[in-house]
């Protein structure tokens, strides 16, 4: 399906006053590949962007922010909150026409809450190229954890059997030794040097801190400790707006 471009800009929307966008903050609604999309792009935008990977308007605190601070802000619409490889490609290709249409930079800052975290990561693993840093909140990192509930984290049994197993085809057997949990993946990004802001708390029962979020402070500790020692360059930090996060 071949996206139209002019259709897209002219039917631009002006950002409701009540956003508090800068003035001129432009919104774009449109269909890419069969997906529902949305493109905020603020007056003087300087190419920065992010773009939220799930739950598009669920707790919008640091992707205003953002705009705010003249970064735009994507959405792509997924099949599935899995993080699967037709989801990946299709943002992959977004990031590239809205890099082109909209002249904005080839490399995003992933925005990932709970699943959206999920996603981020095995986005960021798969197309590293374009990916300028991670902003982690409350990011699901092992499917063990959530839905399945096999440390001291809810279970949702119907989450698993309804939505992860037809995304994967795992079973509560294979899954314990699969090797493709966020988690899993966050070592290769590490690698490719991308920095990360985390944000999380300490109360969570669904996706509790201790059994995902600290995943990833270990890792990225671990990375920063050896490059103290001397044995690898740390990974560069970014300036990433939002409300107070750890960056590693």
């Amino acid at each position: 399906m071949t996206t139209d471009v002019q259709s897209i800009l002219r039917t631009a929307e002006e950002a409701p006053a009540d956003c508090h966008f800068p003035v001129g903050t432009k919104i774009y609604r449109f269909i890419f590949e069969d997906r529902e999309a949305v493109l905020t792009v603020p007056a003087g935008c300087s190419g920065r962007w992010m773009m939220k990977t799930e739950y598009h308007y669920a707790f919008p605190a640091t992707q205003d922010c953002a705009v705010r601070r003249g970064w735009a802000l994507g959405w792509l619409s997924n099949r599935d909150r899995w993080g699967t490889d037709p989801d990946l490609d299709a943002r992959a290709r977004f990031v590239g026409f809205c890099a082109d249409v909209f002249r904005l930079e080839r490399r995003i800052v992933p925005l990932g809450m709970s699943c959206g975290g999920l996603i981020a990561v095995n986005f960021a693993e798969k197309y590293p190229e374009l990916v300028s840093a991670l902003y982690l909140d409350a990011p699901v990192m092992t499917l063990l954890s959530f839905p399945l509930g096999l440390g001291h984290s809810q279970a949702f049994p119907d989450v698993w059997e309804n939505e992860v197993v037809p995304a994967y085809g795992l079973t509560r057997e294979s899954v314990l030794t699969w090797r493709r949990h966020p988690a899993d993946r966050l070592d290769a990004v590490i690698a490719h040097g991308i920095p990360c802001a985390l944000v999380a708390g300490d109360s969570d029962t669904v996706v509790p801190y201790d059994e995902n979020g600290l995943i990833v402070t270990q890792k990225y500790t671990a990375v920063r400790a050896v490059a103290q020692a001397g044995l690898r360059p740390s990974p560069a930090r970014t300036g990433v707006p939002g409300r107070g996060a750890g960056v590693h």
